[in-house]
């Protein structure tokens, strides 16, 4: 094996407990009952406004230039996630049904922070010996978020505000 392979396969043992696959939570397009859509819409205005929430109430506590509060909710929901997939293997648990993880991992979670999802695949990533790929998934997300934040406030300011 490679050393590229051999670190793959040392983190993908360190990061037990293994996760399931991504499609289990994020279904393909044109998949989803309307059903489906309400939770995942409920559970993303649930998270949406607990970020606000929380974001806001860590930011008075700390007040600093660096975004506590902003970290403090995609920490946390990095955390959570990972609890939820792992329960949501577990047949016969209240996590294992259908509408309660779209509702808690793609709405709730979500709507609190992507960064969980971008977390969980990273992880997943790791987990399946991809080493190369999680560390290209965790620059290239950086990179192009930050690239496409710096983009969009520069289009706006050229050609939306006069």
């Amino acid at each position: 094996a490679t050393e590229s392979e051999s670190l793959g396969i040392q983190l993908a043992e360190a990061l037990k407990p293994e996760i399931s696959r991504l499609d289990h939570f994020f279904p393909k397009p044109m998949t989803s009952s309307l059903s489906i859509l309400f939770w995942v819409g409920l559970g993303s205005a649930l998270g949406g406004m607990g970020r606000f929430g929380v974001t806001m109430w860590v930011q008075r506590q700390f007040p600093h230039e660096f975004p506590w509060g902003t970290w403090t909710v995609n920490v946390a929901g990095s955390f959570v996630i990972g609890m939820l997939a792992v329960l949501s293997n577990h047949e016969g648990h209240w996590m294992s049904h259908l509408h309660v993880q779209r509702f808690f991992i793609v709405g709730l979670l979500g709507g609190f922070t992507t960064f969980s999802s971008f977390s969980l695949q990273t992880l997943q990533l790791f987990q399946q010996g991809h080493a190369g790929m999680a560390l290209i998934n965790i620059c290239a997300s950086l990179i192009s978020c930050i690239l496409f934040v710096w983009l969009g406030a520069n289009f706006s300011a050229k050609f939306l505000v006069r």
